[in-house]
């Protein structure tokens, strides 16, 4: 490979790099408007190694952060003081050049404290009016330059933003002011959403052969009604031949049978005989 290709291919893979590993800055506290005094931390977040916290004030342009204000940690930078001549624009940058999105703080007497990075569609988002001596305070609230409502605790709640809220706003306390402060709103991210799905089936299953009677019942049952026919009269046979038995047995005259008791037992023999053949039947 000659070496005008290979740098080309150098030059590329930076650039990919570059885009790939973008910053975001982030701000401890979350909040584009602190108190002169007040600790600021400032951080690049997802960057790889190489990359600084910037600033311009009015005072100074693209100063790195531990060269003359902040003490730099790696992709971090501490400001243990704020003062006023700290207002102004912050940002991450590579050594590539590569820049993140900016911030603005301003150091103030009074402060409205709002989101440093933009809101989410759809959620609720709260602007505190303060100053250093005191909290809950009856705030006025301004955005784009007009009224828009006064609060008794110095909190104003925006119910699901969306990007008509988004603008300018600021608040005032005994006719102090504090800083305009930008709010930002951002889209949601799209979320993907299966289709439902029925818990139940919808579908009947076809009839089975259980559900009709089986073709052999009527059969069976028609062998239990002639079983029955046939047993009854031998089972009423052998109740009268027992209980004939047992008269018999009670009585103490051994007299000869009657001509009624002779026929009684004739015809006693006589069915005994028809329920004999009718069983063989």
């Amino acid at each position: 490979m000659d070496p005008t290709s290979l740098q080309r291919l150098v030059l590329l893979t930076s650039l990919l790099s570059g885009s790939t590993h973008q910053a975001r800055l982030t701000v401890t506290p979350s909040s584009s408007q602190v108190f002169a005094g007040e600790r600021v931390s400032l951080r690049c977040e997802d960057a790889s190694e190489g990359w600084t916290v910037r600033r311009n004030t009015s005072m100074e342009i693209r100063t790195e952060c531990g060269v003359d204000w902040g003490t730099r940690a790696g992709s971090s930078c501490n400001v243990s003081s704020m003062v006023p001549r700290d207002s102004g624009e912050y940002w991450c940058e590579s050594t590539g050049g590569s820049t993140s999105d900016s911030i603005t703080i301003t150091v103030s007497a009074v402060i409205l404290q709002s989101p440093a990075l933009p809101a989410t569609e759809g959620d609720d988002v709260t602007l505190t009016c303060r100053t250093k001596m005191a909290d809950n305070l009856l705030a006025e609230f301004y955005k784009d330059g007009v009224s828009i409502r006064t609060e008794p605790d110095g909190h104003m709640t925006l119910l699901h933003v969306s990007r008509s809220d988004e603008g300018l706003y600021k608040c005032s306390f005994q006719g102090k002011e504090s800083a305009w402060s930008r709010l930002s709103v951002s889209g949601k991210p799209p979320t993907t959403t299966r289709p439902p799905t029925s818990s139940f089936s919808t579908t009947m299953d076809p009839p089975t052969a259980s559900s009709a009677p089986p073709a052999s019942s009527l059969h069976l049952v028609f062998r239990v009604i002639c079983h029955l026919v046939v047993f009854c009269p031998y089972c009423i046979s052998t109740f009268l031949m027992v209980s004939i038995y047992r008269e018999r047995a009670r009585g103490s005259d051994p007299t000869p049978p009657t001509h009624a008791e002779q026929g009684l037992d004739d015809d006693y023999d006589d069915v005994m005989s028809a329920v004999t053949t009718e069983h063989q039947f």
